[in-house]
């Protein structure tokens, strides 16, 4: 594979709680004994040992983040970059940690832990071959758009929704975040598409999904108690 000696992922952990209704940053919320992050985390070392993880915290909560490894005992070798104040920042400054000038990149958000690491690994080959490759899944609901007060059904079959990872080339996606940030930058493929990328979907999972609400909370603690209790059987 392509540049299969320098990989790396930029895991974005900036949530404050506020739609979650949690006094604590949501990617510190514990479920299944320990927090979310680190559930994240270990899913990406278990695909390597040597792929090279960066974690973008609030500054501020750098400090949480330490005693928490402490008190869990989490020892995964990972280097710690402050973020910035919106996700465009943040994942720039992931980007300017890095020192190498070739390799291959993921960006993916703290708070989805359910990442395998068979998408993991489907990212790197699909970027290695591609340039830009993100994960994304099909709508199962009926979809209607709603503009000035109006709204009309939509064909679903037509749109995606973006999951993470999102894995590039790291020149390119160095080159994409040169630009100026501007208000409809979502994601980094949103990013890279502006800057002259074509971007490349391949298959997401329908679990893998970013605990964001309260609702996500109780079903990411019911899924992962089918997880340990399939592991047991």
């Amino acid at each position: 594979m392509l540049f299969d000696s320098n990989q790396f992922v930029i895991i974005l952990a900036g949530g404050s709680g506020s739609r979650m209704g949690a006094a604590m940053p949501k990617q510190f919320i514990e479920v299944a004994q320990k927090p979310i992050l680190m559930h994240t985390i270990a899913r990406f070392f278990s695909y390597s040992a040597s792929l090279q993880l960066i974690l973008v915290l609030p500054a501020a909560e750098i400090p949480t983040w330490r005693a928490l490894c402490k008190k869990h005992r989490f020892n995964v070798p990972i280097a710690l970059v402050a973020g910035g104040q919106t996700r465009f920042q943040s994942v720039k400054n992931g980007l300017n940690s890095i020192e190498a000038s070739e390799g291959l990149v993921a960006v993916h958000d703290g708070v989805r832990p359910f990442v395998t690491p068979q998408l993991i690994a489907q990212g790197f080959a699909a970027a290695a071959q591609k340039g830009a490759a993100v994960t994304a899944v099909a709508l199962k609901d009926s979809m209607r758009i709603v503009e000035d007060g109006q709204n009309k059904a939509v064909n679903r079959a037509a749109y995606r929704l973006m999951q993470t990872p999102q894995t590039f080339r790291l020149d390119w996606l160095r080159h994409a975040f040169e630009q100026p940030e501007q208000p409809f930058f979502t994601d980094c493929a949103s990013v890279a598409e502006h800057a002259g990328y074509d971007i490349t979907l391949i298959e997401g999972l329908y679990e893998n999904i970013k605990i964001t609400t309260p609702e996500d909370l109780l079903w990411a603690t019911a899924f992962f108690q089918t997880q340990f209790a399939a592991k047991k059987s």
